[in-house]
């Protein structure tokens, strides 16, 4: 993967996000792509339920954001990148996140991963409250 066909995949996933609907994403992933949302969530399998995935997940086509990225690392057909995203409407939030995705050679990803962090996110077991922290 080169930083060009990244660039582009990047590009396209943020159009596709920001349309209404969900046609783009034939596009975007392989028939039989993985998505997972977080890194312990489990991964959602094939267009069809990534499509079902993106409706739940954002409030509208509309919402008001500021995306920009960087590259961090590119090793053959997989990449980790960085993200920030500030969404001003309909609430304002700001997310820095982790992508780790991995192209075909068509150009459509195959699996997509997201590390979101967010203000205010614990950033322990312990801070959290979890009944897992060790104590």
């Amino acid at each position: 993967m080169e930083h060009a066909d990244l660039a582009r995949w990047i590009d396209a996933y943020e159009r596709a996000w920001r349309t209404e609907g969900t046609a783009a994403l034939a596009q975007l992933f392989t028939a039989q792509a993985t998505y997972r949302p977080a890194p312990y969530a489990s991964p959602v399998h094939g267009l069809q339920d990534i499509a079902a995935f993106w409706e739940s997940a954002r409030d509208a086509a509309g919402d008001v954001f500021t995306m920009t990225w960087e590259p961090i690392a590119v090793e053959g057909d997989v990449a980790v990148v960085r993200v920030q995203v500030d969404y001003r409407a309909p609430a304002v939030q700001s997310y820095r996140d982790l992508w780790i995705i991995a192209l075909d050679p068509d150009g459509r990803c195959r699996s997509f991963e997201e590390w979101p962090f967010f203000p205010g996110q614990p950033l322990s077991a312990a801070a959290s409250g979890s009944p897992d922290a060790a104590g």
